[in-house]
């Protein structure tokens, strides 16, 4: 719990996408991962991405979309999308962070490079 609201920064909404993240069922999308949604809230941490950021990153880039978001921190680790980019568009509360990240194409390539990795059909 303490490190649910050391990341969230006392931001609500990005407390509930932490506590999303560390659901059981979200360790489904993403099975190959060694420490399931652990390992997304390390990764998190390593990029500088804390509070309001991680709800602009799952709300405004990601659509809500959890398989979309553990996609898009997927493709960091993976090599597939530079941390910096990353962290920049994240920090953008205007909406325009989403231009900087092409979601539906880095899913795919996580997608592609690894299989069992679980795309919601929205």
């Amino acid at each position: 719990m303490s490190a649910v609201l050391k990341m969230s920064d006392g931001n609500p909404g990005a407390m509930n996408v932490i506590m999303e993240m560390l659901q059981p069922e979200s360790s489904k999308i993403d099975p190959d991962s060694v420490m399931g949604g652990m390992m997304k809230l390390l990764s998190l941490d390593t990029l500088g991405i804390y509070g309001t950021d991680i709800y602009v990153l799952h709300n405004d880039i990601c659509g809500r979309d959890m398989s979309k978001t553990f996609a898009v921190l997927r493709a960091h680790q993976l090599g597939f999308l530079n941390g910096s980019i990353l962290k920049d568009a994240c920090s953008r509360q205007d909406y325009s962070g989403r231009k900087m990240i092409d979601v539906e194409s880095l899913c795919k390539q996580v997608k592609e490079h690894l299989p069992n990795f679980v795309l919601s059909e929205a």
